[in-house]
This record gives C-alpha cells, sequence and structure tokens, in this order.
C-alpha cells in the first residue's frame, strides 16, 4: 500500500470515529432527558456536524477522500442521529 493510499485510509477511519462520536454525544445527551428541542442539544449537534462536515471537506481538498465517499458518511450519520431522534421521541410518547 502506498503511502498515500495509507493517509487516505487513516483520514476516512478518523473520520468515522468523529462520526461515531457525534453519535454517542446524541445518546449521551438522550439519555440524560435532554430535550431534541432543546436549544442547547440543537446548537451542540448543529456545531458538531458543521465540524464534521468542515473536516470532510479539508480531507477532501487534500485528496485524501474522495468527495463522493464524504458525502456518504455525512448522510449516514444524518441518519443515525435521525434515528437515535426518532428512538427518543417514541420512548417519550410511552411515557
Amino acid at each position: 500500500m502506498s503511502s498515500k493510499e495509507e493517509l487516505s485510509k487513516q483520514a476516512y477511519e478518523q473520520l468515522e470515529k468523529d462520526a461515531e462520536k457525534i453519535v454517542q454525544l446524541i445518546e449521551v445527551q438522550m439519555d440524560n432527558l435532554t430535550m431534541p428541542q432543546c436549544p442547547v442539544y440543537e446548537e451542540v449537534l448543529d456545531t458538531q456536524m458543521y465540524g464534521l462536515s468542515k473536516e470532510v471537506h479539508f480531507a477532501s481538498r487534500l485528496g485524501l477522500i474522495d468527495p463522493v465517499v464524504g458525502h456518504e458518511l455525512l448522510e449516514r450519520l444524518e441518519q443515525e442521529v435521525s434515528k437515535v431522534h426518532d428512538a427518543y421521541m417514541r420512548d417519550e410518547n410511552r411515557v
């Protein structure tokens, strides 16, 4: 494997880890009864998502990841965050 391929692999793996941290952060906030409509929750989510999108953009500009792959990573993260949000709302409606 060339050094560029290795760097690309490492960049993508780090982006995936950062995306997973965002999902974990959302889960912790939900577990601690922070409502999804809470301004603090929304601010944290927006800030984290924006930060990750900038990381993806930076990595793609350096040629470390394909822009399409980066976009797909962000879409998957948005889907995961939506699933966590939906699960929280279902649980809240049962109470």
